[in-house]
């Protein structure tokens, strides 16, 4: 979870490039942890799916 909120802006959902970045460090992470390589994708991009959960929800309590 430090990854994500060190790579994310406030409209990082939007930004491609933000995104980008954000799934080449989680990638890294898991590649440090040995996750397996065929899993990596599926991983990813339920991990940002989390993210942008949680990120949604954040802003919602904080208004």
């Amino acid at each position: 979870m430090v990854v994500i909120r060190q790579n994310a802006t406030i409209d990082w959902t939007l930004r491609k490039n933000v995104q980008a970045k954000m799934r080449v460090s989680i990638k890294r992470l898991l590649k440090k942890y040995s996750y397996p390589p065929d899993k990596q994708k599926i991983a990813t991009r339920n991990i940002l799916e989390q993210a942008e959960i949680v990120c949604r929800d954040v802003a919602v309590f904080a208004t």
